[in-house]
């Protein structure tokens, strides 16, 4: 298996091979997971200009994992406080 993951803002874009034989392409919210049902050979691959890629993965659980780190990442940068600001 392998798995190329496209991310932007709100949407995942993965596409996947199993023993050489093509997948398909799976698009879900950035805030769920993949599931094999979600991929579809039939579909193909059309993440916009604004999706970075975010990397090659061996499995579904490696490719839920990064997403599950990308998730904990934004949310310690949204808790972070704001920088205090001097009075004048």
């Amino acid at each position: 298996m392998g798995f190329y993951l496209w991310l932007n803002d709100e949407l995942a874009w993965a596409q996947g091979t199993y023993e050489y034989r093509p997948m398909g392409t799976a698009v879900i919210a950035a805030s769920d997971l993949f599931r094999r049902r979600d991929f579809d050979p039939r579909r193909k691959l059309k993440a916009p200009s604004d999706a970075r890629f975010a990397g090659q993965f061996a499995s579904l659980g490696h490719l839920n994992a990064q997403l599950e780190k990308r998730r904990k990442k934004l949310r310690c940068e949204r808790s972070e406080p704001p920088s205090p600001t001097p009075n004048p």
